[in-house]
């Protein structure tokens, strides 16, 4: 890999040191500072201010192979993190060309200021196909991401603090990115040109308790644009506390970190409302921690699986969606205990992307079926779960589709 881009003339303000030594030139947008992170790199084409603001992201820094980012500016909604004043989402952004400038009704600042207001320090100018290629044979990297306007950098120490990271295997990140409090949310999805409406209480139908291990907002307009009721409530809630809620449903959420360092508070928690047998659905973060709740086991990814793109299975529709993904930790699928079963499969690599328990109101995906960016083909599986919850209730179901 290239460690200087061959049009680079003007002295770096930016770098981006890896664990192994490499150091990689580039010009600072954003931020200001220095933070040490994992490097990965994501696929999708568009929707680059939800991705950077995914709390999935927390301790990680985000190279976007499309070249050109920033041309429909930023605005306050297509952000994702449920706590946008704690800046919950990547802490490194990576692109290619300068931050193109705003070309969009919905514009409302220019990108390099929106980075510079949420602290997310970033870098561009570099070659990130020669980077993408270097993290899919190597793995994702730790590292440290500097911007200095001045272009003053002790690169020693840089090195130093790269290879000193500990990276993310072993890290609870779902406590920082947990909004910490518990709260009720009633807005629905996006219209065009419209916005987001919000859910009237005497248009409720139903209750969930969404657990939040950093929750991402579209997964809760979903819910409210199906009518249900939502009460959010922190990462290390007690079992105790969710059940005294009286929900019809329970949802686990995304998040970031490592799902066996979370799982030591949360897998007794997830266990105890298993046995309640409501409706428990999980997502991404959530998934891995049902796994280990269920005897499985969970291992770090080579690479990761981040993008707009990737095809899953369905197995029991037999269906392939085309899906949103962000995770670098996976459920080791021949670790799933008898009982439990596989239902979505990573048509990329094989690896597990869906479980449920057997005889139980219970399941969860690895994938981001609210997408936010992404396509919509995983919609159905809040369908899905709500249909469980009518199921209990002795209601009639909803079409998945």
């Amino acid at each position: 890999m290239t460690a200087t881009a061959p049009w680079t003339t003007a002295k770096p303000t930016a770098l981006l040191v890896l664990a192994d030594g490499t150091v990689i030139e580039g010009k600072g947008i954003g931020a200001t500072g220095k933070v040490q992170a994992e490097v990965v790199f994501n696929t999708a084409l568009t929707g680059y201010e939800e991705i950077m603001t995914d709390p999935s992201y927390l301790g990680q820094i985000v190279t976007f192979t499309f070249p050109h980012i920033g041309n429909i500016g930023a605005n306050d909604e297509d952000i994702e993190d449920l706590t946008p004043a704690a800046r919950h989402g990547a802490v490194g952004v990576i692109f290619k060309a300068d931050i193109t400038a705003p070309s969009s009704y919905r514009a409302a600042k220019h990108l390099d200021a929106w980075l510079k207001a949420r602290g997310i320090i970033g870098l561009c100018g570099i070659d990130t196909r020669a980077l993408t290629a270097w993290i899919r044979e190597n793995g994702a990297p730790n590292a440290v991401i500097a911007h200095d306007p001045n272009g003053v950098f002790d690169i020693e120490t840089l090195k130093a603090e790269a290879k000193a990271w500990s990276g993310l295997e072993g890290l609870d990140l779902a406590k920082v990115a947990s909004s910490g409090q518990t709260s009720r949310w009633s807005e629905k999805p996006w219209v065009w040109n419209e916005g987001y409406d919000q859910l009237a209480d005497a248009d409720t139908t139903y209750h969930v308790v969404a657990l939040d291990y950093g929750i991402k907002r579209n997964i809760l307009r979903l819910f409210a644009g199906l009518g249900c009721k939502v009460t959010v409530m922190p990462a290390t809630t007690s079992a105790e506390e969710v059940l005294a809620q009286k929900p019809d449903g329970i949802f686990l959420s995304n998040g970031p970190g490592d799902p066996a360092a979370t799982g030591e508070y949360a897998v007794p928690v997830i266990q105890e409302l298993i046995k309640s047998d409501i409706p428990l659905f999980g997502i991404c973060l959530g998934h891995q921690m049902l796994g280990l709740a269920l005897g499985a086991t969970t291992e770090k990814m080579h690479q990761g699986h981040h993008g707009a793109n990737h095809p899953v299975k369905d197995h029991t529709t037999g269906k392939v969606e085309i899906v949103s993904m962000n995770h670098g930790f996976a459920v080791a699928s021949n670790s799933l205990p008898e009982g439990v079963e596989e239902t979505h499969v990573s048509l990329f690599d094989g690896t597990n992307c869906g479980l449920r328990l057997t005889g139980k109101p219970v399941f969860s995906v690895q994938h981001h079926p609210e997408a936010s960016p992404g396509p919509q083909d995983s919609h159905y599986l809040f369908r899905r779960f709500i249909n469980l919850v009518r199921e209990k209730k002795g209601e009639p179901a909803l079409a998945e589709r």
